[in-house]
């Protein structure tokens, strides 16, 4: 096992969040490719974990004044990822290389004048999971419904990061179905939900209303206090594992009848 930081070599790997096995990820887009050359000019890290030559996890973490968190001198994990997947490189879990992977950003952060790192996680047993982060020493700075804002201090200076909260939804155009889509760039499986639903109402056309509004650019994030989401009218839809073309678009369709 190795961990280095990203390198060309391994950028369109990155990219696809290491499965560039999948046909799915291609609906993906450039987007997060596009991301990633904004934000490494702002700080943005990313290490991966090699075996045999191979990328089989990931983390990528930024300056926290950069993120879509509120805090001061820390950094901000957007994901820690170990490929579990049967296909491509295959299953790498329980192996301690997630661990591997935090000591060497929180390592990385140390040497960068950080006073602490925190992450985002779920209360639930899934994805980024915020039991994990606290078996690691890490602590409940903020709740938002089941996600949970994680920190690991390392100076007494360190303050408190905290989420910055939702400020309004998407409001109703009369006589439309407004499908609303909050896009930031680094997540592949949002990128797939854009696209989707970017796709199925242009299909639909006439009374679809397609909006996209990029959280990237950070007066629209501050503006809306939504990074990745899509909205249908003022319903939020859950994007989280990505729903299929078919299902988004039946969802649509749902409010045709529906509409003023």
């Amino acid at each position: 096992m190795e961990i280095i930081d990203l390198d060309d070599y391994h950028k369109n790997t990155y990219f696809k969040c290491l499965e560039d096995w999948s046909e799915e990820m291609d609906e993906a887009g450039n987007k997060k490719s596009r991301w990633y050359e904004i934000y490494k000019e702002k700080g943005l890290r990313v290490k991966l974990v090699i075996e045999n030559e191979k990328a089989v996890g990931m983390i990528q973490y930024i300056p926290i004044e950069q993120s879509f968190v509120d805090g001061k001198n820390l950094y901000f994990i957007y994901c820690l990822w170990i490929h579990s997947y049967k296909q491509g490189v295959g299953d790498h879990r329980r192996k301690g290389l997630g661990k591997a992977l935090l000591k060497a950003a929180e390592e990385d952060a140390r040497t960068l004048g950080a006073n602490g790192i925190a992450a985002w996680g779920i209360a639930l047993p899934f994805w980024m999971k915020a039991s994990w982060f606290k078996k690691q020493g890490y602590r409940v700075a903020d709740k938002d419904g089941m996600a949970r804002l994680m920190w690991k201090p390392f100076t007494e200076e360190a303050e408190k990061p905290l989420w910055i909260k939702q400020k309004k939804k998407p409001e109703l155009v009369p006589g439309k179905v407004t499908v609303t889509s909050f896009i930031h760039g680094w997540c592949p499986a949002q990128n797939i939900v854009h696209e989707r639903a970017k796709r199925a109402s242009e299909e639909l056309g006439e009374p679809v209303l397609f909006r996209e509004i990029n959280t990237s650019e950070k007066e629209n994030f501050h503006e809306w206090g939504i990074t990745d989401a899509l909205y249908i009218n003022k319903k939020r839809v859950n994007t989280g594992p990505p729903p299929s073309y078919e299902k988004i678009k039946k969802q649509i369709l749902h409010f045709y009848s529906r509409r003023m």
